[in-house]
């Protein structure tokens, strides 16, 4: 066997090693070119989207019912304006009753015209009234007859008492009710009575420094005014099912008003800016109820805004008073 000459060796050499140069080229190539699409197929594909966060709906607003601490500290802001002289405020938005009682206890959202209310007068606390008792809001057992006779009286007034805006023409009139005890959140009997000493004499009637009232004026529809009317029931019922050792109460349902002057509260001070200011609560009145303070039960309701009807939650009515 011949051997190689050197100079076959080294063609057979660099043969080789070409070869190996072109195949690593290829590889090189074969590579970039996977990178690349590698690259593209990454950078033509859409980022995915974050997830969206669930937006959780704002609660909704609803407007209570106003009870008797939100009229109450509706009229002490009133009071409060009054005894400074500034203005108390009008009905429409941004008044002064509004920005007072916005964020102030129960009154947070602030009062405006059209809001609903309901509270409750009690009344006959001291027992049954006589025969022959002339007192606005009372009541007896009528033995002879066998039914108890319930009586609340509206107070009238002349709007000129309250409002000083222009002179009263004939038929105005506010008509509605002493809050007794306004700075008291209860709507029940007092549970004690303590005698005054002697020679102690309120400045004022016991109550009659707070009132609720709607305002009549004289082209308005007879529906709703009690003209002097009280409200009267008599139901019949046996004297152990009278139960009113707690008295009962009155319970007057509306909506807040507004003065022709636009306030919702009006107030004076008749003895001077010494004398507490005396306010009264401008409101519409659709219900008038009577209730049984011991039992809760609602003896009598007067549909004051629609038809006059009353309906007696008491099987063995004698008679109301629904003129």
């Amino acid at each position: 066997m011949q051997d190689p000459s050197p100079r076959t060796s080294r063609l057979i050499l660099t043969a080789g090693f070409g070869v190996a140069i072109a195949i690593g080229g290829v590889g090189f190539t074969l590579g970039q070119r996977a990178a690349t699409d590698r690259l593209a197929v990454t950078a033509e594909a859409p980022a995915s989207a974050p997830a969206p966060v669930p937006m959780s709906s704002p609660p909704e607003t609803v407007s209570r019912v106003l009870g008797r601490q939100d009229v109450v500290m509706l009229a002490a802001k009133a009071a409060d304006a009054k005894a400074r002289g500034v203005a108390i405020g009008a009905a429409t938005g941004g008044t002064a009753i509004d920005a007072a009682t916005r964020g102030t206890g129960p009154a947070e959202a602030g009062v405006a015209v059209g809001r609903r209310f309901s509270i409750e007068l009690p009344f006959g606390c001291g027992g049954p009234s006589t025969a022959d008792s002339d007192a606005a809001m009372r009541w007896r057992y009528d033995e002879k007859a066998g039914a108890l006779r319930l009586h609340v009286a509206p107070i009238a007034w002349s709007p000129g008492e309250w409002l000083a805006a222009g002179p009263v023409t004939d038929g105005e009139t506010i008509e509605g009710f002493w809050i007794a005890r306004p700075w008291a959140n209860s709507e029940a009997c007092p549970t004690n009575d303590p005698v005054a000493a002697s020679g102690v004499y309120p400045v004022l009637l016991p109550g009659q420094t707070l009132a609720i009232g709607e305002f009549f004026g004289s082209e308005d529809v007879r529906q709703g005014r009690r003209d002097g009317r009280a409200y009267t029931s008599v139901l019949r019922m046996t004297a152990d099912a009278v139960r009113g050792e707690q008295g009962f109460r009155v319970r007057l349902s509306g909506r807040i008003a507004a003065a022709p002057d636009g306030s919702l509260v009006a107030c004076r001070q008749p003895g001077g800016a010494e004398q507490r200011p005396i306010c009264i609560v401008l409101a519409t009145f659709d219900e008038v109820a009577i209730e049984n303070a011991a039992t809760g039960e609602t003896l009598t309701i007067w549909d004051v805004a629609g038809t006059g009807r009353i309906e007696e939650r008491v099987r063995g009515t004698v008679g109301n008073g629904a003129n």
